[in-house]
């Protein structure tokens, strides 16, 4: 694994045009709006494998392999300077945090803020956390999302 800084580059072949935004449906991306218009799909012929689009833009697949990456030099450093039981025992409880953090619904849902404490991004305000795509969807009442976790829709 080498300290890479930067991510590799790896252009997306195709892009599907959306108009609205995936955690805002029916408000106006002014990103989106022409993409179709305006983008050229290019091929890649290196031996780079293409990228994992996350969304339309490709700037936004750009900018998850860039926390990606800092993650990754991150666990490296922590792997090189205290060795592999830093990198695995934080990597166990970020899968922790992230399987047993359960808060209904009716209440706004999961926070992820543990999960955010321990990638050290608590002090930052995504996107995410202001959007999060459950705007316009009917929530379930408690008991209903109870049953349902609990496994009792018999």
């Amino acid at each position: 694994m080498s300290l890479r800084f930067v991510p590799p580059h790896a252009h997306p072949t195709h892009t599907a045009p959306e108009t609205s935004a995936p955690s805002a449906p029916g408000v106006h991306d002014t990103l989106r709006s022409r993409l179709a218009l305006t983008s050229a799909t290019t091929q890649t012929t290196s031996s780079k494998p293409s990228a994992n689009l996350q969304s339309a833009h490709p700037l936004e697949a750009r900018l998850v392999q860039w926390r990606e990456t800092q993650d990754r030099l991150k666990m490296e450093m922590l792997r090189r300077q205290f060795g592999i039981a830093e990198p695995v025992k934080r990597g166990m409880e970020l899968k922790i945090t992230g399987q047993g953090e359960w808060r209904p619904l009716v209440l706004g849902g999961a926070s992820g803020v543990h999960k955010d404490i321990l990638e050290g991004r608590d002090a930052e305000i995504g996107w995410e956390d202001v959007f999060t795509g459950n705007d316009l969807r009917e929530v379930p009442d408690f008991h209903t999302e109870m049953e349902t976790r609990m496994k009792m829709t018999w």
